[in-house]
């Protein structure tokens, strides 16, 4: 359960219809499996897995209701041993009628006992012919040689060493009608939903089934572990596939594909569903769920290492399918270029003004203005692209400047700044030779100038370059390239820069627009403020200085979209980005550049609490008029002690 991972488990044991103990004997082997061999904490069985589900008239029979209440305190007593949270499903009778149950076990005892809230009576089903819908109150009853036992839909079962992990049941059709009561469970504090079903398979249900599940988790902001009937019930008329699933908040983590493995496991999050409600302001929770009668019953689990088996993306700011890659391109593009061609609009701006240095993220300003400019039927030599070479500019970038703004029909203006930065520093008595920041920070102050300059000129107005991960970083010049009257790439993280300017090298349908776009996507990323080398190529490459950008990336979603804490981003970098991996980073890499990270974000803050307008592209932006209220005197000292504690 280590950083509010808990492994669950999703399984359907192979049944015989009404042969209880045969039945004991699956479940028993299924759930030790699970927990042992998988390491899982909350199991999952199937509706009515006690008898099986197909067991028709026979659930009359007292004969087999009998065997179904001794089988579950068989169940409870045969994995008492284990530390975990069992739900069975089973029949049970109170009051002179039967129930279709879930039955909540832990070490040895049967916690609590959910009726099925909704009973199909159309179709294939009619379990109304044996069941009765169970009530929401809260009860007790005696069962399975335990009395007080509580029955009712509205119970959470709460675990006493994670209080994130709060449990709550239904069963099979209560999923599928308009007000399953998972909301109003999920409302009174359940992070995670279980559902013990019994779905047959009919064709193109599969489907309908997983986004039903995939979308309940995201309404409810929840996990939602789903397990389904399979081998082993009746034929007769129906069969049942074991369609497993485990959903978290809109992504299913594990599936076990209809008539596939019967057992999905997966490690849901329930610290990181407990911080995305606190987030969101218009999830309804109940103050004090008791006063709704919503009865808590708490349980134990031994605190321990949870392995990771889920998915964690290493790029989450680019999806990794090649079509919906391109999907999200396209999308971002037409974000940027509407959101540009409005102020241009708006502004009554007769040109665009954008600095041109043959890198990424200039080149993609000047890729949204050309398609802003034909969306609003502008000429794009209204568009004037501004090259200014100085002290570090190499003949590779600028002739990629050059060749770009000639293949899109743009204006192209060049200004060197050289003479002009050689007099400031006369004026400041500043030394040439002094490469300091003050050498590079003049250059770049100097380029803004001029850009606001011929924009004021020309009646037009200057497009921004600098992306999201820059800012996060603070890796701008305060009042150079940090300022514009419109940036465009404010909320574009770095990974995703290269992936759009490589979308319109592919889709542009330009040959000369292609090969220098290919060019640019090869030359390193560099502010080229520091001579060249000697033979003339970038002397001062970004990713040195400041850390790999597919790293910082990932920091900056984990930090700022999930809000997890140091140790916890450090953890999952190592998963997904760490030796063995694709991207092969080291621990020593990965820890020093999150504590640079951690450094900078907050150091830098000052930077983004004035940034200029620009459009909203992800779930992650650092406008302070939009998604990051953060005072720029505050202080890192709570997240670097942290991360120092992992190397102490």
């Amino acid at each position: 359960m280590q950083d509010g991972f808990v492994k669950v488990a999703a399984v359907s044991p192979k049944v015989k219809v009404a042969d209880v103990t045969a039945n004991v004997d699956a479940s028993v082997e299924t759930v030790t499996k699970a927990v042992k061999e998988d390491g899982a904490r909350v199991v999952v069985l199937p509706e009515l897995g006690i008898t099986a589900y197909t067991c028709e008239d026979l659930f009359w029979q007292d004969a087999l209701l009998d065997a179904a209440e001794r089988g579950v305190l068989q169940l409870a007593e045969r994995t008492a041993s284990l530390d975990a949270l069992i739900f069975a499903g089973a029949p049970v009778r109170v009051n002179a009628k039967l129930y279709n149950c879930a039955l909540a076990l832990s070490h040895g005892k049967v916690l609590g006992i959910v009726p099925k809230r909704h009973i199909p009576n159309y179709n294939e089903f009619y379990e109304i012919r044996h069941f009765v819908p169970g009530p929401a109150a809260v009860t007790t009853v005696s069962f399975a040689g335990q009395d007080d036992v509580p029955f009712g839909s509205q119970q959470l079962f709460c675990c006493r060493q994670l209080p994130e992990l709060v449990v709550a049941a239904e069963v099979c059709e209560d999923l599928w009608v308009p007000n399953p009561p998972s909301v109003a469970l999920a409302q009174a504090g359940a992070t995670l939903i279980v559902n013990l079903s019994a779905s047959d398979a009919v064709v193109g249900k599969a489907d309908y089934r997983r986004d039903l599940v995939r979308n309940q988790s995201a309404r409810l902001v929840a996990g939602y572990v789903y397990t389904s009937a399979g081998w082993g019930e009746s034929t007769q008329d129906l069969v049942f596939s074991a369609h497993d699933m485990v959903a978290e908040n809109g992504a299913l983590l594990a599936e076990a594909k209809p008539f596939g493995s019967a057992c999905a496991v997966s490690e849901v999050d329930v610290k990181a569903l407990v911080a995305e409600r606190r987030r969101l302001s218009t999830y309804d929770v109940a103050s004090d769920p008791a006063a709704g009668g919503f009865a808590r019953t708490s349980f134990d689990l031994t605190v321990a290492p949870t392995r990771l088996t889920r998915y964690v993306d290493p790029h989450p700011f680019v999806p990794s399918d090649a079509a919906r890659r391109s999907e999200r391109c396209e999308d971002v593009f037409n974000i940027q270029a509407y959101g540009l061609a409005k102020r241009l609009e708006h502004t009554h701006s007769k040109c665009a003004v954008v600095g041109v240095s043959g890198g990424l993220d200039s080149t993609l300003s000047l890729l949204v203005m050309a398609r802003a400019f034909d969306l609003i039927g502008k000429d794009r030599k209204g568009i004037i692209a501004v090259t200014m070479p100085g002290f570090g500019t190499t003949h590779r970038t600028h002739s990629n400047a050059l060749s770009l703004t000639e293949a899109l029909g743009a204006t192209l203006r060049e200004v060197s700044i050289a003479a002009a930065v050689r007099q400031h520093f006369a004026d400041i008595g500043h030394d040439e030779e002094d490469h300091s920041v003050t050498y590079e920070n003049a250059q770049a102050r100097e380029r803004t100038q001029i850009l606001m300059d011929i924009a004021n000129k020309e009646g037009g107005l200057v497009v921004g370059t600098g992306d999201l991960s820059e800012l996060a970083l603070g890796w701008a010049t305060y009042n150079a390239d940090h300022m514009s009257m419109y940036g465009v790439n404010a909320s574009v993280p770095k990974t995703l820069v290269r992936h759009l300017v490589r979308y319109v090298a592919d889709t542009c349908g330009n040959e000369r627009e292609t090969q220098v776009l290919a060019d640019v996507l090869d030359t390193p990323v560099s502010p080229e403020l520091l001579p060249p080398t000697a033979g003339g190529t970038i002397a001062q490459k970004t990713e040195d200085l400041v850390g790999p950008y597919e790293l910082h990336d990932f920091y900056l979603y984990q930090v700022m979209r999930r809000g997890f804490n140091p140790a916890k981003v450090y953890r999952l970098a190592r998963y997904a980005l760490g030796e063995g991996t694709e991207a092969n980073y080291d621990d020593e890499t990965i820890y020093k550049w999150l504590h640079a990270f951690y450094w900078r974000f907050f150091a830098q803050q000052f930077k983004r609490s004035c940034l200029p307008d620009g459009p909203k592209v992800g779930s992650v932006a650092v406008s302070p008029r939009g998604d990051l209220r953060m005072p720029s005197d505050a202080v890192s000292k709570l997240w670097l002690q942290e991360l120092d504690e992992l190397k102490g």
